[in-house]
């Protein structure tokens, strides 16, 4: 009896894995970088990306009803020697108790290649040294005649969560006709935001949104964090974040169209006019992931929304800790499946018996001289190392921890364990002082 169980589990793990990797391939050519050039030239900034050139991204054809909303008329023309960008770019950063990140974000857009209209900083009550390290900011924005503001936030209203209310305060300030959402964590490469001028113009884009490369410094961190990006290549063919796919009927695309709704909310910008036909950060004010609700929102209003990989344009480091980052992650894990319980209780079923279960399969099938179960086993170990391979390869991560995926998800599975309790004791979680 166990040996059938652990025959169908072998298979389930290889069927699982072979299904995903085409998501993952077709992810790695279609997942691509912001359009435009990487500078590379050595020293420019603190915290700066390795300069690498970036490939052109394809050009597609344009299919169905791309946007509701009007789009304006802009110049098209390079502005790259004279540093102004195509578009009014107002730069958004909400803040709150950030003093050990702010200033290499900071640094890092003072050094840009182009000069946005603004750079709004709006600190959210914050009792540490944020305050302190705005106004030092300030200075060297202004001793460069670059355009810094610092505003006060608001007292939070009680039904809105704090990220939404901050970014709502200040698209509300915000003067540009794009609108960059930066969370207070990432550092921009010296063109990022020529190259984000340059992608709304090159693909007529509504809304982009970055997936930056994640800076890894602690042994948790490396094991854990690269799950998230797994997730994202192996399951999710990016490209229909940006059209409909094109093997689906007609009639089905637009009631499945917002399924492919996804965002990385340390990055997203936005024409000003299509923010407001979704209503902005108000239309997602209660929302944990809203980050996700604001690209479902995008598409139900028929913009074109499209994601990109920030290995040369975008970089963050998350959290510096272990126990910072399950913090983290216990805010909105539950509500990244739609604290639907059911389907997050059979996504761990599934974690178990993919990623787990082979790894333990293959001794017992070598010890048990079972060769068709170490054959199938050892396959889906040996795809899922390969899956790894390609990603550090991609995301220029250490592969050695590739080997670790295991415990990666025996991580996850811990919390999610505490996600349940939660939900069922209807115990309340704090980040960052405020109950969420």
């Amino acid at each position: 009896m166990l040996d059938v169980f652990l025959f169908w589990t072998s298979v389930i793990s290889l069927i699982w894995l072979m299904g995903t990797t085409p998501v993952l391939l077709r992810n790695r050519f279609e997942l691509t970088r912001l359009p435009g050039q990487v500078m590379q030239k050595p020293g420019l900034m603190p915290g700066q990306l390795p300069g690498r050139k970036s490939e052109q991204n394809h050009a597609e054809s344009q299919a169905g009803n791309h946007g509701k909303t009007q789009r304006g008329t802009h110049e098209e023309t390079s502005h790259e020697d004279t540093g102004i960008p195509s578009w009014n770019i107002s730069v958004c950063i909400p803040v709150r108790n950030e003093e050990k990140v702010i200033e290499a974000l900071l640094e890092s857009l003072r050094h840009q290649t182009v000069t946005p209209l603004e750079v709004l900083v709006l600190d959210d009550q914050s009792n540490d040294r944020t305050p302190e390290l705005l106004r030092k900011q300030k200075i060297l924005f202004d001793q460069q005649e670059k355009p810094l503001t610092i505003l006060e936030g608001q007292p939070k209203p009680a039904d809105w969560l704090g990220k939404p209310w901050a970014c709502h305060q200040l698209s509300q300030q915000a003067r540009g006709d794009l609108l960059l959402f930066l969370d207070a964590d990432t550092i921009a490469e010296p063109t990022f935001l020529k190259r984000i001028d340059t992608a709304f113009q090159q693909h007529q884009l509504d809304m982009l949104t970055i997936w930056p490369h994640q800076t890894l410094g602690t042994f948790w961190e490396k094991t854990v964090i690269p799950l998230m990006y797994y997730a994202l290549v192996t399951l999710l063919p990016s490209i229909y974040v940006y059209r409909s796919p094109r093997w689906m009927p007609m009639p089905f695309r637009r009631t499945f169209r917002t399924a492919f709704a996804a965002a990385c909310g340390q990055c997203i910008a936005f024409r000003r006019d299509a923010y407001q036909t979704i209503g902005g950060h108000e239309a997602v004010k209660q929302n944990v992931v809203e980050d996700v609700e604001l690209a479902r929102h995008a598409l139900q209003h028929h913009c074109r929304v499209r994601m990109f990989e920030g290995v040369t344009s975008l970089r963050c480091r998350m959290y510096t800790s272990e126990q910072e980052m399950y913090q983290g992650f216990r805010k909105n894990f539950l509500a990244g499946f739609g604290n639907h319980l059911p389907l997050f209780l059979s996504a761990a079923l599934i974690h178990i018996l993919v990623f787990l279960m082979p790894f333990l399969i293959v001794p017992y099938a070598m010890f048990t001289h079972q060769p068709l179960l170490l054959l199938l086993s050892a396959g889906a170990v040996g795809l899922l190392l390969a899956h790894r391979l390609l990603l550090a390869s991609w995301f220029q991560w250490n592969p050695a921890y590739g080997l670790l995926h295991p415990l990666g998800v025996l991580w996850f599975q811990r919390l999610g364990f505490t996600k349940v309790l939660d939900r069922l004791l209807r115990r309340e979680h704090h980040w960052k002082g405020r109950s969420i």
